[in-house]
This record gives structure tokens, sequence and C-alpha cells, in this order.
């Protein structure tokens, strides 16, 4: 029979699996839709949009893998779990992010050089104001979901999509205004802006992934909740030292050393890490505390506060 903490696992994979599908569907809508405005209007920015949706279905796929993957439960070979493959997946995100904005570029300086008269601008803007309201939709649900679930995957995605509506708002206004003003090299250079402004989204997907993988401590608000549960603990007695913090996916990893009289008994100093753990893991939402017991009046105890011990104990 599973655990409650099985159970609840289940229930959040189901719901991620849920919403990423919601996003490949969408995808796979809007790609139809905006090569279908592009091929009414002959325009390069809705050709651009286009492209950047098939990134989206590609991202969305890769996304939809790691999240079978992050959710499963820690096994021989990976006993911390599987969190970190979200980290892989907004760093893959971000990089096709990127790659999006250098293939709306080069179609726009093609543009520029070869300028082409925009047909049917009308019924294309409409198709592809409707796929940009869809994005929109599945934007907030991914963000929203993910920001709750604390699923960096998701969250990614989120912001994936979000970049394409507004790289698709700046490509239906820009041909919009050629359409009203005859003026076809605004269309190339409306795409231009936008893939400059996309391209800020994708450096810090790839920021944010890079930090996780390096195993960057908890941002300063979170160290701050650390501190306060031990210094509620410290007293002429009791000290800890050697803190280390990392974080994967959702779940929060805490090392600390708790320094104790010398004299008190292994029952004595065990109840007390283990209260300083459980009042830890109660002001995360998934966290996994580690403490390391030492007597405070043996000199030893202070040559291990580094990653590495500065002298070998005998």
């Amino acid at each position: 029979m599973s655990t409650g903490t099985e159970g609840v696992a289940a229930v959040r994979r189901k719901r991620l699996i849920r919403v990423i599908s919601v996003s490949i569907v969408v995808a796979v809508l809007t790609i139809s839709m905006k090569f279908a405005a592009w091929l009414l209007t002959g325009s390069v920015g809705l050709l651009s949009d286009a492209a950047e949706s098939v990134v989206n279905l590609v991202a969305a796929g890769v996304a939809l893998v790691v999240i079978l993957w992050s959710t499963r439960p820690a096994d021989e070979d990976h006993t911390y779990g599987h969190e970190k493959a979200d980290y892989l997946s907004a760093g893959f995100e971000g990089a096709l992010i990127l790659l999006a904005a250098v293939t709306i570029a080069y179609a726009a300086v093609d543009r520029l050089i070869n300028p082409t008269e925009l047909t049917e601008v009308g019924l294309g803007l409409a198709v592809s104001a409707v796929a940009s309201l869809l994005n929109l939709l599945a934007a907030r649900l991914l963000i929203r979901t993910g920001e709750e679930e604390s699923s960096l995957v998701l969250v990614a995605d989120g912001r994936h999509l979000m970049t394409d509506v507004v790289t698709s708002a700046g490509v239906i206004i820009g041909v919009g205004l050629v359409w009203l003003t005859g003026w076809q090299t605004l269309d190339p250079i409306i795409a231009l802006v936008v893939a400059a402004n996309i391209v800020r989204t994708g450096v810090g997907l790839v920021s944010d992934s890079m930090s996780g993988l390096m195993d960057k401590a908890l941002p300063d608000e979170e160290l701050a909740v650390v501190s306060e549960v031990l210094d509620s603990y410290e007293s002429r007695d009791i000290h800890f030292h050697a803190l280390r913090t990392r974080k994967a996916g959702r779940r929060t990893f805490i090392s600390i050393h708790v320094l104790v009289p010398g004299q008190w008994s292994v029952k004595e100093g065990h109840d007390l890490a283990e209260q300083v753990e459980g009042d830890l893991r109660s002001r995360f939402e998934q966290a996994t505390v580690f403490t390391h017991l030492e007597p405070i009046d043996d000199p030893i105890s202070f040559e291990d506060t580094g990653l590495d011990r500065t002298s070998n104990p005998h």
C-alpha cells in the first residue's frame, strides 16, 4: 500500500502531465493556425511567429519527457531523486528560445533585403490573434501550476509561451501597421525588435538552469528562514556551523553540523538533532535535512567547517 507521501507525489505527477499535455495540444493548434496566417499574408513576421510555435511544440514534448523522469521516486541509482532533470529542461528550453530569436532575425534581415507586398492581411491577423489567445491561456495555466507545484519545467514552458504571446502581439501590430501605411519595411523591423526582446527570456532560463545544476545555495529569503530556525536553538551550549544548502526542483537540501556539550548522552544529542531537523522541514514544502552531531569542546569539531577537512583526525 502506498504511503501518504507517495499518494501526494502521484497526484502531483498526474497534474503536471495533464497540464503539459494541454500545452502540447495548444502548440499543435497554434502551429496550424499561424502557418495558415503566413500562407494567407506572406508576412515574414507571421512566418517567424509560426516558426517559434514549432519550437514551442518541441519544448513541450521535451518538458513531458522531463516530467515523466523528474517525478519518479528515488531509486538505487538516483538516491537523491530525479528532480534535477527540471534544470536540464529549462536550459534546453532557454536554448530553443534563443534559437527562435536567431531564426526570426535571419528571416527579418532577408525580408529587409528583399521586400514583398503582403496579401489577405485582415484574415491572417485574425487567425494569428486567435492562436495568440490560446497561447496566452496555456501560458498562464503552465506558470500558475508550475509555481503551485514548484515545477521549474512548467514555469519555463509557460514563460516560453508567454514570450511567444509577446512575439505575436508585436508581429500583429507590425503587420497591421504595414497594412494601414503600406510601409513594407516595417514588417521585418518589428520582427527584429521582437527577436531582441525574447532573447532576454532565453538567457534567463539558461541562467536558472545553470544555477540549479551547479548546486547554488538557497536564495537569501530562504536562507533567512533557516537562520531563524537555528537561531532559536543557539545558546551557551548549542551552536551550529558548516551550513550547506541547495535545491533540486521542488526539493530543498539542508546540511548542518550541530555542536553540543561533550558530556551529553547520545540520546540527548539525537533528540536535539531530530527536533532541529523537524523544525527545518516544517518551514519548507519538501526538504531533506542532514545533521552531524559534534562535541563543542573538541577542537577537531571545528576542522570540518569547510567542504574539505583541514586535517585528518586519528
